[in-house]
């Protein structure tokens, strides 16, 4: 897969609602991971089984990730909702890449391995940009 930059939105409890909204809007479809039977459902908090954990959406004119979160909370524009998910290919760019996005900015999580395969990072830039990055 080569390197790509996508959206990821997050939806505070309404991701199937929005998945279905935008599928009537674009066309395309989607696929959606629950928290249920997830290994990340010990870390969710209670009562969040039946949400999105991770979706992906595909049409011939959007695609995007998106997720219910960790969270629940009022979706504000102003507060932000949406992450840029960055897949390298390449590890030691991808690793240069997270590195020199964390100057002056918080790392939330180091790259470290994920159960989904390859290896995952979160760091919010020096500009409160946050970025969820996935390298090899």
């Amino acid at each position: 897969m080569a390197s790509e930059l996508k959206p990821y939105l997050f939806l505070y409890g309404r991701c199937a609602e929005a998945l279905e909204f935008y599928k009537g809007v674009f066309g395309g479809d989607y696929e959606a991971m629950k928290v249920g039977g997830s290994p990340a459902q010990e870390t969710m908090p209670p009562g969040t089984e039946n949400d999105v954990m991770h979706a992906s959406f595909t049409s011939d004119v959007a695609s995007f990730f998106c997720s219910d979160g960790m969270e629940r909370k009022k979706i504000d524009p102003d507060e932000g909702n949406i992450s840029l998910a960055l897949h390298v290919d390449d590890a030691a760019r991808g690793q240069k890449i997270f590195d020199a996005l964390a100057e002056g900015g918080t790392v939330k999580r180091a790259i470290e391995e994920a159960f989904w395969g390859g290896r995952f990072g979160n760091v919010v830039d020096k500009f409160g940009n946050d970025w969820m990055m996935t390298l090899p």
